[in-house]
């Protein structure tokens, strides 16, 4: 078993960077992180889609403070609770297949394993609440729904808005918050982490565990940061910063944010000191360049999850590419094996798209180009050159296309 430390820096760093709230108070979870006490800490992850992004890297590197401090750490899988899906502001979610749950989880741990250990003296646990959930007895399922009245689900802002949108409430999206908060009382747990928009399925679970276990649970909110198009980062819309990125597309990606969000995106995605961010901030309201403290920000996002190496790299793949428009000499290579090939199925099976849909759209806003002119004919035609044709998808994604 890992020595608990009590580093006072770390247990600070913990208790403020990036956090909304604490319950029941800042102070008293002070107290018991400076007792000496393994805590048993997790937080939960929904595979929704196939990436997580680096609005979970906020949760992840608070794990890897906890797992430096020495306490038993949790990166739990939803693999349960995504059948039934996180009751959603605007409508009711599609609910997973389990060959869907597997395929989006498939490479999970390898993108959390970037910034927490899953080996070592002391390991973070990769767990998953199917484990539990699916092993309830429906006595048992009765018993947890006997804990919560109809009027408390309905204090949630979001039911209240689609009851008044006239959009269908489905009964299981009611027992979701049951099932996350009994993955605490499973896994008994003495800290939850989670992002500020899981706050109510967070504190269901502290009035379980009491109910439950008779114990008091830590609650460890953490602030939202949006994605670059100004939409909440999100797995299923697939819009963020996520972790299987390349480091270039990583850091592109960040210095599509507005200048509005570079000291949040600083506090949030990164640990530059609470000092400097704020001189950062006072420069920028006082007309300097945002320029440089936006570069900051993305070489320092890269820097947290992939390395100070590949930080420097993709600064300057972006350097060259996007602010000095010059055509890099290391482009990946790709081979046709034949002479020609619809455009639009090339990028689609070359993977830089996800889908035709998402090929329309970028050629119809001139974001495809084939030897730097803009191609939105969608019936077009990829002719590879003797030399390579360059096929390039917005600024930072080139290939070398030969027959």
């Amino acid at each position: 078993m890992a020595q608990v430390r009590t580093d006072k820096e770390l247990v600070e760093l913990f208790l403020t960077r990036g956090t909304e709230m604490v319950y029941p108070t800042t102070e008293e979870l002070r107290k018991k992180l400076m007792s000496g006490e393994r805590l048993t800490v997790y937080q939960g992850f929904d595979p929704t889609g196939k990436f997580l992004h680096v609005g979970h890297a906020m949760g992840i590197r608070a794990m890897r403070i906890l797992q430096q401090l020495g306490h038993r750490v949790i990166f739990l899988v939803g693999d349960f609770t995504s059948r039934v899906g996180d009751p959603d502001k605007e409508s009711g979610r599609k609910m997973l297949t389990t060959e869907e749950i597997a395929s989006n989880m498939a490479g999970w741990k390898e993108q959390a394993a970037q910034m927490i250990d899953f080996e070592g003296e002391n390991p973070v646990e990769f767990m998953g609440n199917f484990d539990w959930l699916s092993k309830l007895t429906l006595s048992e399922v009765i018993e947890l729904m006997s804990h919560m009245t109809v009027q408390q689900m309905l204090e949630r802002d979001m039911f209240e808005r689609r009851m008044k949108a006239g959009d269908p409430i489905r009964l299981q999206e009611f027992i979701y918050p049951l099932m996350q908060g009994y993955d605490s009382v499973a896994m008994n747990v003495d800290i939850e982490m989670c992002g500020a928009d899981q706050t109510f399925n967070a504190l269901t679970g502290r009035q379980l565990m009491r109910n439950y276990l008779g114990k008091e649970k830590f609650v460890r909110t953490n602030k939202m940061m949006d994605a670059p198009d100004g939409r909440t980062m999100s797995k299923t819309k697939g819009n963020g910063i996520n972790l299987g990125d390349t480091s270039e597309d990583m850091y592109g990606k960040a210095m599509s944010y507005g200048d509005d969000k570079i000291t949040m995106g600083l506090e949030l995605l990164t640990y530059v000191p609470m000092e400097e961010i704020a001189r950062i901030d006072h420069a920028i309201k006082n007309g300097e360049n945002p320029m440089p403290f936006k570069k900051m920000m993305a070489f320092e996002i890269v820097k947290e999850i992939r390395g100070e190496a590949e930080a420097q790299r993709a600064q300057a793949f972006f350097e060259k590419t996007v602010q000095n428009k010059e055509i890099p000499e290391d482009i990946e290579e790709r081979h046709l094996g034949k002479k020609e090939v619809l455009l639009l199925d090339f990028l689609v099976e070359s993977g830089m798209v996800t889908s035709k849909g998402e090929g329309r759209r970028l050629m119809e806003q001139d974001g495809i180009k084939v030897d730097g002119k803009a191609v939105r004919d969608l019936g077009a035609m990829l002719i590879p050159s003797e030399d390579g044709t360059l096929v390039q998808k917005g600024k930072r994604h080139i290939l070398r296309v030969f027959a």
